[in-house]
């Protein structure tokens, strides 16, 4: 018979000292017959083991050898702590394998949301670099009337060049003469700015000169010849005339001489990018669908590493749940026995343990 079983028959057949209620109502009532080790939430089922590990001992294994435990040390003047720690001591060493696959686990789900993260990185990456190629349109151009707009400028200035020659004939038969004087007057198509195509520009009177000193003064020296052999008001026309031509003919050769530029590298970078949408689109796409590919098959991985580590969580869970109720069982027999050890006879306590 059980020692917790006889240690009851001498509370139940009224041979012995009766017990005050205030002190076996709260004892019975802490082992009612329905209680239960385990609770019902975690089943007392095998714990899957990843490695070897030794057996529990007999005693702990079954609960009535652990109730005559807990009944011999309550009897006895040992305390319940020693045997509680060796209990947990052997759950530990059980639990070992498990808390190692736990970290080992956890330690693959981490490198594996570090891989999946890098190639979520390269798929956004590659994909904002996709949609800006495939979203970019073809640079505007103007060639046609950029070419047109530079001949009118080139026939201007012939034209002006031709004005000046004829004027300036009849006193200065040399044609260089000419020539030298149309290219002061368009001294200015050499300047980078302008004040004229400029609105933000202070103008000051160092960059006034600058910018007319010498388109003045050739169109002052046209003046005066004109006036030689024509009258006062052609000479006058004549004068204003190129003055302003000077002024804005050279500016208009430069600005388009730069449109001209500009649109034929507007037309280069175009064409790069029509062979760019033809060659890369297609590349960065296939790249993008191997790196879904791959992050899939990673989180496939993955999850089946997560339901290896939820699975020997539960294990772990059921394990320690299973130690914690055999040491509640151990308590509570052990409490039973201590509470009556010294309303016991020696004579009891021997027949008891025989």
């Amino acid at each position: 018979m059980p020692l917790i079983q006889r240690l009851r028959s001498f509370f139940s057949d009224g041979s012995t000292v009766p017990v005050s209620a205030t002190t076996l109502v709260p004892v019975r009532t802490y082992l009612s017959p329905n209680l239960s080790v385990f609770p019902e939430s975690v089943p007392n089922a095998p714990i899957a083991v990843t490695s070897k590990a030794d057996p529990l001992p007999d005693w702990l294994t079954d609960e009535e050898n652990l109730r005559d435990e807990g009944v011999m040390f309550g009897l006895s003047d040992a305390g319940p702590d020693g045997k509680i720690a060796e209990i947990r001591s052997l759950f530990n060493h059980q639990a070992t394998p498990l808390e190692g696959r736990i970290q080992e686990h956890t330690e693959k789900i981490d490198e594996l949301n570090g891989l999946i993260e890098q190639r979520e990185n390269l798929i956004t990456s590659l994909r904002d670099q996709t949609n800006a190629l495939r979203d970019k349109n073809p640079a505007p151009n103007n060639l046609m009337r950029t070419v047109i707009s530079l001949l009118l400028s080139v026939l201007i200035c012939i034209g002006n060049f031709y004005l000046i020659d004829e004027t300036l004939r009849p006193a200065f038969p040399n044609r260089w003469i000419g020539v030298g004087v149309f290219l002061a007057g368009m001294f200015n198509l050499f300047g980078r700015t302008s004040f004229f195509y400029e609105t933000d520009t202070r103008l000051s009177g160092r960059r006034l000169v600058e910018e007319i000193g010498l388109p003045f003064a050739a169109s002052v020296f046209v003046l005066v010849q004109a006036w030689q052999t024509q009258s006062a008001g052609q000479a006058i026309a004549l004068g204003v005339f190129v003055f302003f031509l000077f002024l804005l003919a050279g500016k208009l050769l430069l600005s388009t001489l730069t449109t001209l530029q500009t649109d034929i590298d507007n037309i280069q970078t175009n064409r790069e990018l029509i062979i760019d949408k033809e060659k890369k689109l297609p590349v960065w796409e296939a790249q993008l669908s191997q790196l879904a590919r791959e992050a899939d098959a990673i989180r496939t991985q993955k999850w089946s590493i997560v339901t290896a580590l939820t699975q020997t969580e539960a294990d772990l869970t059921r394990l320690n749940a299973r130690r914690d109720g055999l040491v509640n069982l151990f308590l509570s027999e052990f409490e039973l026995a201590r509470s009556v050890r010294d309303q016991l006879t020696q004579q009891q306590r021997e027949a008891i343990f025989n």
